[in-house]
């Protein structure tokens, strides 16, 4: 955080002899700090343009403008502070833990370990390969069997619903148009309700894959 300026040559040229600051009659603490302020210059780092300029902290600068404005002095601070600027001191950032430092670096081998065996999870083996055909096959058998036991089924289901329907509605309708008509709608019911259970297992079995 901010806490001083450093002092442009307006400044320093006013509290000089001959300055405009003699005219306010400062007090002699004031003067005294003021001075030692602008005459303790920084020492040269070996930074390249460092700025050396001297540096007059903001609680002088404030005494200064309370008095000028006691007295009534027509100076203002802001332009004594003219070619002034404000001193932004360097974040001196504290050393990292080496035990955190060591316990991040076994956190990221531990997260790298385990993403590449997240990778190669599926990545099967030599011996596997050699076997795969046979597996491939058998699963895509049964798959197949799978199929076509449930276009069986569903046929199956649908047409003994239409078939009961048909035979028990000759106790309701004596038409044989009415009768069908029946058939058919509880045969469609029957049939779209089997669709969804199909459906529904469909999205079960390619979620587990």
């Amino acid at each position: 955080m901010a806490s001083s300026v450093r002092a442009g040559e307006r400044l320093r040229r006013a509290l000089g002899p001959g300055g405009e600051l003699e005219a306010a009659r400062l007090p002699g603490e004031l003067r005294a700090r003021l001075e030692a302020a602008l005459k303790k210059k920084k020492k040269a780092s070996g930074a390249e343009g460092e700025d050396l300029r001297p540096l007059v902290p903001f609680r002088l600068l404030r005494e200064l403008h309370e008095h000028l404005r006691e007295q009534g002095s027509p100076l203002f601070l802001h332009e004594l502070l003219e070619g002034s600027e404000i001193h932004l001191p360097e974040v001196v950032r504290p050393p990292r833990n080496p035990e955190l430092v060591a316990r991040l670096e076994r956190i990221k081998v531990q997260l790298a370990n385990e993403e590449y065996k997240r990778i190669t999870r599926n990545v099967s083996g030599q011996a596997s390969r050699k076997n795969g055909t046979l597996a491939d096959f058998g699963r895509q058998v049964r798959s197949v069997k799978a199929v076509v036991i449930t276009i069986f089924n569903f046929i199956v289901t649908v047409a003994a619903a239409f078939a009961c329907t048909y035979l028990g509605s000759q106790y309701i309708f004596s038409e044989m148009a009415a009768r069908v008509l029946a058939a058919v709608i509880v045969a469609s019911v029957v049939g779209l309700a089997e669709l969804y259970i199909m459906v529904r297992a469909m999205e079960g079995e390619l979620g587990e894959l």
